[in-house]
């Protein structure tokens, strides 16, 4: 009931390539699904500032606004 193909050579019986085909598909699948690295959280846009008073005064709102939202989680 098994039928032989015959690939560079040799002889592989159609079961072997039905399981081979789905061992290739699970793989391919499970790597696609893995991802790739985390993001993390902590980068955050660049800053365009026409000076530094304004850089600063940026950081110290971002700060106080991180700050405000960890108090209100807990």
């Amino acid at each position: 009931m098994v039928v032989y193909y015959t690939i560079a050579g040799r002889q592989f019986g159609s079961h072997v390539l039905a399981m081979a085909t789905l061992g290739t598909m699970a793989t391919i699948g499970l790597v696609s699904q893995a991802g790739g690295a985390k993001k993390t959280k902590d980068s955050t846009p660049p800053i365009n500032a026409t000076n530094a008073d304004e850089e600063t005064f940026i950081r110290d709102f971002l700060k106080n606004a991180e700050a405000d939202d960890k108090r209100a989680k807990h």
